[in-house]
């Protein structure tokens, strides 16, 4: 049936084994739980869920507008449906430090396997826009702090994620990040680096776990998952992806229906109903209980 089949505790364990590893995971962004799952059966490593696309799944751009409880909320409905972990977008900790502490305990008890902490002011801005706002940098080591005095699970994976490279320079996001570090953050994510070079100098510089942020029309060119675990990466995130894929085939469908009257010649790029089934799991729900999936499907749906 379409649920996890592991416990949080597992699946954070499973998340510092494979950062041990030396190897590169990679985390496509989830639109949905059932998104979610369509990450695991394709085989990727874990789950990022977007601030920027749970914020533009209820309509809002991405400013600091959702709130902790909004975020735990989608975040449980999607570690239902995965055994991968899944890594969340906590913005700001949603507030001053004390509202960090409690963001941290909302996600675990949400069955994320982490969560990442920005350095921004609220409102927030998406971190490839120009005219961010940071905190001073004790200010988010005070965050950094609540954050890991919060954490119950010591397996629960503390990312710091550092905007300054855009607002101070590379040098001074590096001196960031490692404050961070020294505060208790078990990994860092530096946003909008330019290029190759600033990414090495960041893996240089800094001794943990490392993500990297590949989302498009984004400050820097998109590496591919070769060039990052070459660099000597951890994670790559793909967070928007999915999301613009599927409003893209939304739009166009939509302008089909409207020109044609008919969706007949969309139906070759849409998912099968039997398809569909099958990623829902009706067969196990009927051995589960006979009276739920006691139907025969027609041919070619």
């Amino acid at each position: 049936m379409l649920h996890t089949h592991t416990t949080a505790a597992a699946r954070r364990r499973g998340l510092r084994e494979q950062l041990a590893s030396g190897r590169l995971l990679r985390m496509p962004g989830a639109v949905n739980p059932y998104s979610a799952r369509l990450i695991q059966d394709a085989g990727f490593d874990g789950v990022y869920l977007s601030g920027a696309v749970l914020a533009a799944d209820l309509g809002l751009p991405d400013i600091g507008l959702t709130t902790s409880t909004e975020v735990a909320a989608r975040a449980q409905q999607v570690t239902r449906t995965t055994d991968l972990p899944a890594l969340v977008d906590a913005d700001t900790g949603f507030g001053e430090p004390l509202n960090a502490a409690r963001t941290v305990q909302l996600m675990e008890d949400a069955g994320l396997a982490g969560l990442h902490l920005e350095d921004q002011v609220n409102p927030k801005r998406c971190g490839h826009l120009d005219g961010k706002a940071l905190v001073p940098r004790e200010a988010m080591v005070r965050r950094v702090r609540a954050a890991v005095e919060a954490r119950r699970d010591d397996g629960f994976l503390l990312m710091a994620r550092t905007d300054a490279r855009a607002v101070e320079g590379l040098k001074a996001s590096i001196d960031r990040a490692k404050a961070y570090v020294d505060a208790g953050a078990d990994a860092v994510f530096p946003e909008a680096l330019a290029d190759e070079a600033e990414f090495e100098a960041f893996r240089t510089a800094v001794d943990v776990p490392l993500l990297a942020n590949m989302t498009e029309f984004g400050k820097g060119r998109l590496l591919s998952a070769r060039t990052l675990e070459d660099l000597g990466y951890n994670i790559v995130i793909y967070p928007v992806t999915l999301f613009r894929l599927a409003m893209g085939a939304i739009e166009d469908g939509l302008r089909t229906i409207a020109e044609e009257g008919t969706q007949e010649s969309l139906l070759p790029r849409m998912q099968t109903r039997s398809r569909l089934y099958e990623v829902l799991g009706y067969d196990a729900y009927s051995a589960f209980d006979g009276n739920v999936f006691d139907f025969t499907l027609p041919p070619g749906t």
